[in-house]
């Protein structure tokens, strides 16, 4: 609102100068024709205060009111009623200042001339606004389009992770109800490791991008509990260089990858199974890989298996607007999740 105005008051700025030199330069012309600058001042003021105020008029009416291409041939006649009206006002108020026959018979002869000279003037005014406002609704209308976009990428956003926190909490809450009966301590101990897990989960809602470091520090209270869920069958290897311990990604995105690994890793096999997660810097560019065995005959894993893939690629899109940060293979019995994150 406050570069509108500014950029408004430029628009009147400039107008106002273009007037000043119109006046000026109609005052240097009647001189030229033999007439005292007197006269020349007073044609030239009353002219100019009067061609001001059609041009003020047709500004402010295209300020409010942005006419279609069916509508330009109106905007035509209005700018024509407007110079008829400055050449009219010229011709019955200009001889009340008495200033000789000579100059009223230049007057009428010259109304012509005016009439066509004013229209044009008119009609540059109406193009210029015309074109201005045009522009300046455009660009409010790409603002009001950006900003309900991001609004809905943050809706979409939030709603992606509050689909993922509910499928964890209930496989947890199962689990604690197993334990219960013949391991108390266990149970007690996985419940005050989810009461920390969700703790830290509130923590980081309003959170876009955060440190390596501190999403393994997250990710670490989830796994301690999916251990006590699945006990000595489940093994993790986490291994990360020294220059990715500061780099950007978003929140709470290595949880679901590592909840769909231990899914098609541990549901479908028998065994101990070692689920790693391994990252790097390429270029621009934080490399997270996480691996883990399934069984081809059971799980089948295919590109975009799971909720917990798809959630992770549309949020990756809608934060970073590109669908190539994210893939998945399945060779030799292992299955393998890439994500590349833009460090911008």
């Amino acid at each position: 609102m406050a570069a509108s105005h500014i950029s408004q008051s430029k628009l009147l700025g400039a107008f106002a100068i273009c007037g000043l030199v119109w006046a000026a330069l109609q005052a240097y012309i009647i001189h030229s024709f033999g007439f005292v600058w007197f006269t020349a001042i007073v044609d030239a003021s009353l002219s100019g205060i009067l061609l001001s105020l059609a041009c003020w008029l047709i500004n402010n009416n295209l300020r409010y009111y942005q006419p279609d291409k069916e509508s330009y041939v109106y905007l035509l006649i209005w700018c024509a009623a407007l110079a008829a009206a400055c050449v009219a006002g010229c011709r019955y108020l200009l001889p009340l200042f008495d200033m000789g026959q000579v100059y009223q018979n230049f007057l009428v002869q010259s109304l012509v001339i005016r009439y066509f000279t004013v229209f044009l003037a008119i009609g540059w005014m109406a193009m210029i606004s015309a074109l201005f406002y045009s522009q300046l609704d455009h660009k409010k209308t790409e603002l009001r389009k950006t900003e309900a976009e991001k609004l809905a990428r943050d809706a979409e956003l939030y709603n992606l992770r509050q689909q993922l926190q509910p499928h964890f909490l209930f496989n947890s809450l199962n689990s604690i109800n197993a334990l219960i009966g013949f391991k108390p301590d266990e149970a007690r101990k996985m419940i005050h490791q989810l009461s920390d897990f969700l703790r830290g989960t509130l923590k980081k809602d309003d959170q876009l991008l955060v440190p390596l470091t501190d999403e393994l520090s997250h990710l670490n209270l989830y796994l301690e509990i999916e251990k006590v869920r699945f006990g000595h069958r489940l093994q993790t290897e986490i291994s990360c260089d020294n220059a990715c311990g500061e780099k950007l990604l978003p929140s709470l995105l290595l949880q679901p990858l590592v909840e769909n690994a231990i899914k098609f890793g541990l549901y479908d096999t028998i065994g101990d199974v070692t689920v790693s997660i391994r990252a790097e810097v390429e270029e621009q560019y934080l490399i997270i890989m996480i691996q883990n065995p399934y069984d081809p005959k059971t799980s089948r894993p295919r590109k975009g298996t799971g909720f917990g893939l798809s959630g992770v690629q549309r949020r990756l899109y809608l934060i970073f607007a590109r669908n190539d940060l994210m893939e998945t293979h399945a060779n030799d019995n292992i299955f393998t999740t890439i994500i590349k994150i833009p460090q911008l």
